[in-house]
């Protein structure tokens, strides 16, 4: 069942050793990647590959729709690491069209135990609602949508303690919000203005002790 992906990683072994025999030595040391890279568990979406960077240049966090969950403690472990530990630079948030995750809150029904997860999805779909409700073009409302919730999940990420430490404290990390277009293999870039979306939410989500 499993012959090829060992088969395969033997070949990926021996083409890194065949460029640097030191490569897995170097490996071992540890890591320290600048990017901390929150997308989706979507099989079509690996970060490595459509970012073009080695092993121990990311840190990566993946879920379904790219969620950024205040009760998830998982996604608060890999953000506090990243931030407090490996002192990452930047933290991209990245969703990608035809997301299944997205289309099921484009179209409710009973998805069981995946409900509770989509809940904030949903939420984003409620607060753009007006917006989205006005696109008639159904794959057009799609794909906005998997643009706003990746705007929504970067507002999330600076909603999180141990990030606003680190931002007053050493301007970093920054946060950027990506969309993956899995028709053309190419990375769009939403050009968010995270400092002036805070700036507009300042006095809700400050947690600066104040004095």
């Amino acid at each position: 069942m499993f012959e090829n992906i060992f088969k395969n990683n033997e070949k990926w072994v021996a083409n890194k050793l065949k460029v640097d025999p030191d490569y897995f030595r170097k490996l071992a040391q540890g890591q320290h990647p600048e990017y901390l890279y929150i997308g989706c568990s979507d099989s079509r979406v690996t970060a490595e590959d459509l970012m073009g960077v080695e092993p121990g240049e990311v840190f990566i966090h993946r879920n379904i729709a790219n969620l950024v969950v205040s009760t998830d403690n998982n996604i608060n472990a890999v953000v506090q690491y990243a931030v407090e530990h490996l002192k990452v630079k930047h933290i991209i948030i990245c969703g990608h069209y035809e997301c299944g995750g997205v289309k099921a809150a484009l179209n409710p029904s009973d998805m069981g135990q995946l409900n509770s997860w989509l809940q904030t999805l949903r939420d984003v779909y409620r607060l753009h609602q007006r917006e989205l409700d006005a696109i008639t073009d159904v794959q057009k409302r799609f794909d906005r949508l998997v643009e706003l919730n990746v705007r929504e999940q970067c507002i999330n990420i600076i909603k999180i303690d141990h990030v606003q430490k680190s931002w007053y404290k050493t301007g970093y990390p920054q946060i950027w919000g990506w969309v993956f277009d899995v028709h053309t293999g190419k990375i769009k870039d939403l050009e968010l203005k995270m400092e002036e979306e805070f700036s507009s939410i300042r006095n809700i989500y400050d947690l600066r002790p104040l004095g």
